[in-house]
């Protein structure tokens, strides 16, 4: 098991000039290879569409894409360097998404997983998310695999 980071990791939003080292994580982290330069750049024009990354001193150790809905944050990328896994980065990104949850009037976050990914299922069980749904065909490939699982995280209600 990897050591955590001892690096002070800052997550901040991703910027235009960030792009080449998150597209350089992405390669390394996906097989199937959806987010292109020009993927994210179509999801980030769009207005309920934020990125983040987490970094120091300008090196990049994972980036994250989330959309804002109607009470929930929706998730949409995710990646950590394949050299930093394990190590905390993922869940600083997550866990900062969480922390704003109240502040943006939402009680819920939403992650969908492939169904092969039980690595990425593990790490969302381990921050109290919780698979609510499978989809049977969510993704449109030749794998032998297509199912997905919508992962959730909801605020614990407040006793009155």
């Amino acid at each position: 098991m990897n050591k955590p980071l001892a690096l002070p990791l800052q997550t901040r939003w991703m910027l235009r000039k960030d792009m080449d080292q998150v597209c350089d994580i992405e390669k390394r982290s996906s097989p199937e290879g959806y987010w292109t330069e020009d993927v994210f750049a179509e999801h980030l024009r769009q207005r309920n569409c934020i990125g983040m990354v987490a970094e120091f001193e300008q090196t990049i150790f994972g980036y994250m894409l989330y959309e804002f809905h109607k009470g929930t944050l929706k998730v949409i990328a995710l990646a950590v360097d394949p050299h930093h896994r394990r190590r905390g980065v993922g869940e600083k990104m997550v866990c900062r998404l969480i922390d704003k949850l109240a502040s943006q009037r939402r009680s819920k976050i939403q992650f969908v997983v492939r169904e092969q990914r039980l690595n990425a299922q593990l790490f969302l069980r381990s921050l109290g998310f919780r698979a609510i749904r499978f989809y049977r065909d969510y993704y449109d490939s030749d794998e032998l695999s297509r199912g997905a699982i919508l992962f959730q995280y909801s605020l614990p209600l407040k006793a009155a």
